[in-house]
């Protein structure tokens, strides 16, 4: 049976949002537990910065177990969101602020017939920050 997609684009992308910002509220929180409930259960990778490739669910979330387990991580956190919606498919590009430094992450997630899960999270370096176009969206170039 194929997974029924949300038809209201609206809401669509009020839930992705809603679920990226689930993402960095377990982040914050040190939950392991909410941050295994947000990732697919299959097709899983993940590349923190500095960190190469982790590929599937238990080396995914075993990553987030040892930074959590960190004491010396700094927090996270996330600003202006952008979505791009494509099917069952949902990517949310945004600005990571990490002890003063800036990383651009792009956050994959994939419709589940019920909400939107995590399938992959990548962050990296922002060389610059970025500008304000005219409709008043950030972008990056």
């Amino acid at each position: 049976m194929p997974e029924q997609i949300p038809q209201c684009q609206s809401m669509d992308e009020a839930a992705l949002v809603d679920a990226n910002a689930a993402y960095y509220r377990a982040f914050a929180a040190r939950d392991l537990g909410a941050m295994s409930d947000l990732w697919a259960e299959d097709g899983c990778s993940c590349v923190h910065p500095g960190w190469p490739a982790l590929v599937g669910r238990t080396p995914v979330l075993a990553s987030y177990r040892d930074i959590f387990r960190n004491p010396q991580q700094e927090a996270v956190t996330a600003r202006d969101p952008q979505t791009l919606i494509e099917g069952a498919d949902g990517r949310v590009f945004c600005i990571e602020e990490v002890g003063g430094g800036l990383l651009l992450a792009t956050n994959w997630f994939r419709w589940s017939g019920e909400r939107w899960r995590l399938a992959h999270h990548q962050a990296g370096p922002l060389a610059m920050a970025p500008s304000p176009r005219r409709d008043g969206k950030q972008s990056f170039h």
